[in-house]
């Protein structure tokens, strides 16, 4: 009875950094689909600048450990520019960049995949390459990516947890601070490892029903 009690207790200050977990995740995946898809076009262009930049923001981001960039964005950048970071601010950021670095390469492998008699179908009945690639190559793209684009989804909402290093309340720092107080550990983390598996169950499912109703193979 006591450790419902507890559970009960805690329930509120969870949900609540639930949803702080969820709306951070949301809000970087949607910033990062944009930088994804253009960075994605910028790797497969001819231009070896597009393909420069594109190869030096991934190779950077990828090649260094999240909670570092979590850390050189909050308490970093601050110290040698004038600007000040809120905690949610700085981890949407450090997040957002982060999935991009990933998000590119899921663009660029589905953009690749589409048959190149696609392009210059497109290109013969008069469309130009910008026309032909987002009305012609993304979509079919698109559908081949859901399953690494909501992979993705599912890292990022697990990597939220490094926010807890600059002090954001997202469900994990939730818990331990719930814990510090009541020393009801096993109840407390048992409770955020079921809130963590109810977000990714269902993006599972959406994933699930996506593929379906796209007739994704």
């Amino acid at each position: 009875m006591e450790t419902i009690n507890v559970i009960i207790d805690a329930l509120p200050t969870l949900l609540k950094g639930m949803g702080l977990t969820v709306e951070i995740t949301v809000i970087s995946l949607i910033l990062a689909m944009f930088i994804g898809v253009m960075l994605g076009i910028f790797s497969i262009t001819k231009s070896k600048v597009l393909r420069f930049i594109s190869t030096v923001f991934v190779d950077i981001i990828r090649g260094t450990p999240l909670l570092v960039q979590i850390l050189f964005i909050y308490f970093g950048l601050p110290s040698v520019v004038d600007i000040s970071l809120t905690a949610f601010a700085a981890g949407v950021i450090a997040i957002t960049i982060n999935a991009a670095a990933y998000l590119v390469e899921i663009f660029r492998a589905g953009i690749n995949s589409i048959d190149k008699g696609q392009m210059e179908a497109g290109r013969t009945i008069g469309f130009s390459y910008s026309q032909t690639m987002r009305l012609i190559i993304l979509p079919q793209a698109f559908r081949r990516m859901i399953p690494a684009i909501v992979n993705q989804f599912i890292v990022s909402i697990k990597d939220t947890s490094l926010l807890s290093a600059i002090g954001l309340a997202e469900l994990t720092l939730s818990g331990q601070s719930i814990y510090a107080e009541n020393f009801r550990a096993f109840e407390i983390l048992t409770v955020v490892g079921i809130l963590y598996f109810v977000i990714i169950y269902s993006l599972s499912i959406l994933s699930r029903w996506l593929e379906r109703r796209l007739n994704v193979s």
